[in-house]
């Protein structure tokens, strides 16, 4: 094994993991007093920056347990590296005039630089998830890394997007699947290895006829079904992707579904036909959103009850809401159960700030803009499910508002890595906008 690397850590990574210093392997880690400090600013107050902050401060006095740094630090674990709390250093040289802003950002990089200068012949890196602070590192010569432990590979992200298989089929098969009696053939009469759990397939005849046939593995029957169009409270999907979309929406033997894709593609309108169409089988039918929109802002900021509060993020859900209505007549049995559901608080409008702590059985729970949650908030929010309840997340991952998530390392995509070919999760890129033309024109060219 090579020689243990020294990295640097900024405020963001552990505000993002508290976990993170138990994630570099056998690797040494410092911590400058700038981040102590900015950390100390968030001690206080119940969202997840606060819970992070208080998370590692807890974890490093437990592993100093009574003792100082000294020189050479504080062992972390077994198998682990060492950490310590490195004093503010300042720049040398030139690079004071270039920095002369006492910031926190100013202060990590001239300690990191500090470090690196007094251990020769060892790599030292700052690791930041700010792309800005990565700049200057990398103006001044510093190595620097993003926080990557919990980022899937690019490759994984665009396989997720192409995770509808196509391939041509004999027409004896296709025909078996789509018109047999069970609608539903062996998968080795298809494939040579077996699928992962709800793999989708666009089937199409061998011999260029023009029709195509979608269908998804289903391993509690060991067998490749066929997936139908069906319609849900009014709605009926209008391309391939939203039948796959609506099937899992539909099928109670999966309890946890992601949908992606971009805007107007109809993630949260099928989402929210689904739970309307099988409210019967759930007490409750949650509707929520992260609030981010506002720079992190506590909702206590925003005047008004805790509706009122909610009442601009959760706006787009209620449009879509009202779409749905507007498939029926105002007098209709179908539109007047939906108002009959919001008097009775059977569907309802709830923050994502207070779903920790409480166990959610037997609902229907609908997260829009999944996106710009964290692995570990997306982790809080499914370990609240209860017996009975089927979760849905709904975003797009080029869209995010976070400023330390990307593509890569948001919740949603982390969901569908960690839950891939589990029997339970089932994940639906939506490719065609369905709103407007001029929709999806404006998708495509600007």
């Amino acid at each position: 094994m090579g020689k243990p690397k020294i990295f640097v850590l900024d405020t963001n990574v552990i505000l993002h993991d508290h976990k993170a210093i138990r994630k570099f392997r056998d690797n040494n880690l410092v911590i400058p007093v700038a981040v102590i400090e900015e950390i100390d600013k968030f001690k206080k107050g119940t969202d997840t920056l606060s819970y992070n902050a208080r998370g590692f401060m807890r974890d490093l006095d437990k592993i100093t347990n009574g003792k100082d740094f000294g020189q050479g630090g504080l062992p972390i674990g077994s198998h682990l590296g060492w950490i310590k709390v490195e004093p503010n250093h300042p720049f040398e040289g030139e690079f004071a005039e270039f920095f002369a802003d006492d910031i926190p950002d100013h202060r990590i990089l001239a300690t990191a630089m500090w470090v690196r200068d007094h251990n020769p012949g060892t790599f030292v890196a700052l690791v930041t998830k700010d792309i800005n602070l990565r700049m200057k590192a990398k103006a001044i010569g510093m190595a620097v890394q993003d926080y990557l432990t919990d980022k899937v590979q690019e490759d994984r992200v665009e396989e997720a997007q192409r995770e509808v298989q196509a391939m041509e089929v004999d027409g004896i098969v296709l025909q078996e699947l789509a018109y047999g009696p069970e609608t539903s053939v062996e998968w080795q009469r298809v494939l040579k290895v077996e699928p992962k759990a709800n793999q989708m397939f666009r089937f199409s005849w061998a011999g260029g006829r023009d029709e195509t046939v979608c269908a998804r593995y289903d391993a509690s029957r060991d067998r490749i079904v066929l997936v139908k169009g069906r319609e849900a409270y009014g709605i009926r999907p209008r391309n391939d992707e939203q039948k796959f979309a609506l099937d899992a929406l539909m099928n109670p033997k999966v309890e946890l579904v992601s949908l992606t894709g971009g805007a107007g593609t109809g993630k949260t309108l099928l989402a929210l036909a689904a739970a309307l169409a099988q409210e019967k089988d759930y007490e409750q039918i949650y509707l929520s959103r992260p609030t981010v929109v506002l720079g992190n802002q506590d909702l206590g900021f925003l005047p008004g009850d805790q509706k009122q509060k909610m009442s601009p993020f959760l706006q787009p859900l209620m449009d879509n809401l009202s779409v749905i209505k507007h498939q029926f007549r105002p007098t209709s049995r179908e539109a007047q159960r939906i108002d009959a559901m919001l008097t009775q608080e059977k569907l309802i409008i709830e923050p994502l700030a207070y779903i920790r702590g409480r166990s959610l059985g037997r609902c229907f729970f609908i997260i829009d803009e999944a996106q710009n949650l964290t692995p570990h908030e997306m982790k809080t929010i499914i370990t609240r499910a209860g017996e009975g309840t089927k979760m849905v997340f709904t975003g797009d991952i080029f869209q995010i508002d976070q400023p330390y998530l990307d593509q890569w390392s948001n919740g949603l995509t982390h969901l569908g890595e960690k839950m891939y070919g589990q029997e339970l999760f089932q994940h639906v890129f939506l490719r065609k906008g369905e709103r407007s033309e001029l929709s999806e024109l404006a998708a495509k060219l600007l």
